[in-house]
């Protein structure tokens, strides 16, 4: 077979043009990512894709509906991620036009294309062969894809048996009204309940047999794209097996960790300020009071009130004090870990919770706010619109005391603070508060309050929140 070897200095890419006169097939190459990549890429998105609510498993090709159509908006796309695993998928085509980007496994992979039409696979099916082109793609790659409504497709591993995953993808249907779709297939899609296999049309099994034959023979014209090195090398052959050896120790890696994501939300009128002083009316200005003291700060979070079950402002304290101590960050958690090591030899409390509210923890019960938790100070004003609680703990080097308070303010409003004073005893207990400062006001504290507040929240399980809450900072 004739073979010819072109050097570009842009993406590589081919162009299949139409037999029956649609759109042609349009492929490019992008990048190529590092050994490994495509196999454990591939794991995560994959588990990742399970556990959407749009998830579906059929035809080989598993998929989740990213985003769908809104037609009264005026906008027929939508947009899916969907993976091909080491066996390959079946030949089929869709009514309309697509578009997706992937990344192949670090086996590789192979696109095969038709454009023959309905009318001249039934007039000849051999016009389907004729019609017939392969692409090659390189492991580890990442690449483009456009072709138009009706061209039939299949997408395989670039080897027989390979036991690496072929591809990932994020595909978007530019129409999902478009081509010649059934009545009831466009209800469905009008409806925005459509899915990548109700759009999908197999191959007749009669033309997936000479297929089958002509595959087995290798009688199908091919493209090869390549980055890293021109097919037919042994600095090809020796790349691939690289790829392939350490894509599958990062598959299994990336199959083996729990996946997961974060979702932070900013500039939504709910973040966490830092306040220029004191707020008037705070137990914080009477502590220390004739006495000099050397860090103050205070943090506030407001959110609407309707986002709570509770509408008093003792309820709602309760509930933050409560989030507190069953939703801390897991950042601060650790970090208290190290410090209870550091200081322990050196006879310094110690506490599993961040300092500001650390004595939540006390064995004290002398003076409890709403029966459960061991405060210093505690007030309610006479409508129950503002309730405020102080906290804190004397040790060697330094003295601290927090002010937690709930106040609903106009506007349907409740603003959740937390502040604190420190007064060192000793150089030690000064250059302990010079050490933290940066991370006590940058992280711990806003995170915390905000983490606090997602507990009580009814408008979002506590755990989706708080994730959010550690990326907020």
């Amino acid at each position: 077979m004739l073979s010819m070897i072109k050097v570009v200095r842009t993406f590589p890419s081919v162009r299949i043009l139409s037999s029956s006169g649609g759109l042609p097939v349009e492929v490019s190459l992008i990048a190529q990512l590092v050994h490994g990549s495509g196999n454990h890429l591939f794991a995560s998105v994959s588990a990742r894709q399970q556990q959407h609510q749009e998830f579906v498993d059929e035809l080989d090709e598993p998929s989740a509906k990213l985003g769908g159509t809104n037609f009264d908006k005026g906008d027929p796309t939508s947009l899916y991620s969907f993976v091909v695993g080491p066996k390959g998928h079946p030949f089929h085509r869709h009514a309309g036009h697509r578009i997706f980007t992937a990344i192949s496994g670090s086996g590789g992979a192979q696109l095969r294309f038709s454009s023959a039409s309905t009318a001249q696979i039934d007039e000849d099916p051999q016009s389907f062969l004729r019609a017939l082109q392969c692409i090659n793609i390189p492991p580890d790659c990442m690449f483009t894809v456009r072709f138009g409504g009706e061209t039939w497709h299949q997408f395989a591993p670039l080897t027989r048996n390979s036991p690496h995953p072929v591809f990932f993808a994020l595909s978007c249907h530019t129409n999902e009204l478009g081509g010649d779709l059934s009545e009831d297939l466009r209800q469905q899609v009008m409806a925005n309940e459509a899915s990548i296999p109700s759009l999908t049309s197999l191959l007749p099994p009669e033309v997936a047999d000479l297929l089958d034959a002509a595959m087995a023979k290798g009688q199908v014209a091919t493209v090869d794209l390549s980055l890293e090195a021109p097919p037919g090398t042994l600095q090809r052959a020796m790349c691939y097996t690289a790829r392939g050896t350490v894509g599958t120790i990062l598959g299994k890696w990336g199959a083996w960790r729990r996946s997961k994501g974060f979702v932070s939300h900013h500039g939504d009128g709910s973040e966490v300020r830092e306040l220029d002083a004191t707020p008037a009316g705070s137990l914080l200005l009477k502590q220390f009071e004739g006495t000099p003291f050397h860090h103050e700060d205070t943090f506030t979070l407001t959110m609407p009130l309707s986002s709570f079950q509770e509408s008093n402002a003792t309820a709602l304290l309760t509930r933050l004090l409560d989030g507190f101590m069953e939703n801390p960050p897991r950042g601060v958690t650790r970090m208290m870990a190290v410090r209870n090591v550091l200081v322990r030899p050196m006879g310094l409390r110690t506490s599993s919770l961040g300092c500001p509210v650390s004595s939540l923890l006390s064995p004290d019960k002398s003076r409890l706010f709403s029966n459960r938790f061991p405060v210093l100070e505690q007030s309610t004003d006479e409508h129950n619109t503002r309730a405020q609680v102080v906290l804190g703990a004397d040790d060697k080097h330094l003295s601290f005391r927090s002010c937690v308070a709930a106040r609903i303010v106009k506007g349907g409003q409740v603003e959740f603070s937390l502040g604190s004073r420190v007064r060192c005893k000793n150089l030690f207990g000064r250059f302990y508060m010079w050490a933290i400062d940066r991370t006590h006001r940058a992280y711990v504290t806003p995170t915390m309050l905000r983490m606090a507040v997602a507990h009580a929240t009814i408008q979002a399980p506590a755990d989706a929140l708080g994730s959010a809450a550690v990326l907020g900072g």
